[in-house]
């Protein structure tokens, strides 16, 4: 059974990806496959926008004397790809905090200014050992949903509590129900001091309590600079993934000596929330494709119709559903070749794509469609019209 939903079986029927031989970890997204990523981050912006998130890039090569500031070096330096050049040492990015850091730090900001929210659909790359890729779910090269929130003190409740929020909307929209929740506290390297560790970790543990979110501790799981709270999601199958963290950052600021200005025109640091909701969405596409046998959310799929004409007699009136549904923003794909509409049928239910259009004798003379739904094998007459609308109801809501 597992052998059967393994996300690069099913990806020989749905056309993807493919990763070569000679560059082990790497993704090469086929037509298909950037659909959904693109769809995928089109969803995210839209519900990062609502919650009033800046998107921004951060360079790709960082010196290494940031990572070494930053305690990335010390802690990661095997993970971490670099490069010399005009004898600097630079770094490829295996994650964007420090990025994100810079950016906050081009200009002087202002009590006013904060919270700033600065998200990222972030290329990060980790020098992963060649045994443990696998797919999508372990890559050298992936693109995290990455956010870092700049705040005060007296801010930190209400941001957090609208990151949990958030994330258990999205999680909710892309239909994972039972959702786990873990407080990683200090591990054994960490940096900053007992004491701000002790603070941090209790903001999030009321935090936690005030939303009355049941949960289980995480012991010496933090990361390094701070303690996180994890969300482990549940698939179809009863496996475990963990997913989206939320990290409460009081160390950071003080390595790189960030700072706003308070009312009294004085400088205080900020204290940044590092946050994720699905981390790499590589390997959440293959979590989502193994979660559900290959089938994604309709709005996700890389096409959500397919046209099929019975014979060569229907091709005009298949065109011109074909180019109904195109106007209509529906993506759709066309096969007119002269076979039997069987095994087109056939060739189309293996892709999994969620409808297939059949134009023959009775739909032209009807002006209508057959609408063949291959999830469950349902055949359905109906107007074009009233199929698009079904269509354009499916859409998520948020």
């Amino acid at each position: 059974m597992l052998k059967k939903i393994d996300h690069r079986i099913l990806n020989k029927q749905l056309n993807l990806y493919y990763i070569k031989k000679k560059s082990p970890g790497i993704i090469f997204w086929l037509p298909n496959g950037f659909i959904v990523i693109s769809n995928l981050k089109k969803f995210l912006r839209k519900i990062f926008n609502k919650y009033n998130y800046l998107e921004v890039q951060s360079a790709f090569l960082i010196n290494k004397k940031i990572w070494e500031k930053s305690g990335h070096w010390k802690n990661y330096k095997k993970s971490i790809f670099s490069t010399l050049t005009n004898n600097e040492k630079l770094c490829i990015k295996p994650m964007n905090c420090p990025g994100h850091i810079e950016i906050y730090n081009q200009k002087i900001r202002s009590y006013k200014n904060l919270p700033i929210r600065f998200s990222e659909f972030g290329i990060c790359h980790r020098n992963e050992k060649s045994g443990s890729l696998h797919g999508l779910m372990r890559t050298k090269s992936f693109i995290q949903d990455d956010a870092h929130i700049f705040c005060r003190k007296s801010q930190i409740k209400n941001e957090i509590s609208k990151c949990i929020d958030m994330i258990y909307k999205i999680y909710e929209i892309l239909n994972f129900k039972k959702i786990e929740i873990f407080l990683s506290t200090k591990p054994k390297n960490y940096i900053g001091k007992t004491k701000i560790w002790e603070k941090s970790e209790n903001f999030l543990l009321n935090i936690l309590k005030d939303k009355n979110i049941k949960f289980k501790i995480n012991k010496k799981e933090g990361a390094f600079y701070g303690p996180k709270i994890e969300f482990i999601l549940n698939d179809n199958l009863n496996r475990k993934w963990q997913c989206g963290t939320i990290q409460l950052d009081f160390n950071l600021p003080k390595k790189f000596n960030i700072f706003y200005i308070n009312k009294k025109n004085q400088r205080k640091k900020p204290i940044i929330i590092h946050r994720a909701v699905l981390g790499s969405l590589e390997r959440f596409i293959g979590i989502l494709l193994e979660s559900n046998n290959g089938w994604l959310p309709l709005w996700l799929t890389p096409f959500q119709t397919i046209v099929l004409n019975i014979s060569e007699k229907y091709i005009k009136y298949s065109k011109i559903i074909f180019k109904i549904l195109k106007k209509n923003n529906i993506r759709t794909i066309k096969d007119f070749e002269n076979k039997d509409i069987n095994i087109k049928i056939k060739k189309y239910t293996l892709q999994k794509i969620p409808y297939i259009i059949i134009c023959g004798y009775e739909e032209e003379k009807s002006n209508k469609i057959s609408v063949r739904t291959t999830l469950n094998n349902k055949t359905k007459t109906t107007y074009i019209e009233n199929f698009i609308k079904e269509i354009k109801l499916k859409k998520p809501k948020f």
